[in-house]
């Protein structure tokens, strides 16, 4: 008979500090169908720049933001 052995390990998430963050807003705007304009890949400090000129230009207000990062994961010490 073979005897198995487990070791269960428990990981750590964390944000990567070398990793590029970056953001994405669309506009979700409309009456019948949502605008779709997009910020395209940026970093927080142009997405936020961009919504605040395309409500200026179109008077839309609501938008999906979306938020990205990279990760490590390790062995919890």
């Amino acid at each position: 008979m073979t005897r198995a052995v487990y070791r269960f390990v428990e990981y750590k998430v964390s944000q990567d500090p070398t990793g590029e963050l970056s953001w994405v807003a669309v506009c979700v705007s409309g009456d019948e169908a949502d605008c779709g304009e997009s910020s395209g890949d940026v970093d927080e400090e142009k997405a936020v720049h961009w919504m605040a000129e395309h409500t200026r230009d179109t008077g839309h207000v609501r938008f999906r933001r979306t938020f990205v990062d990279y990760a490590t994961v390790a062995p919890k010490e």
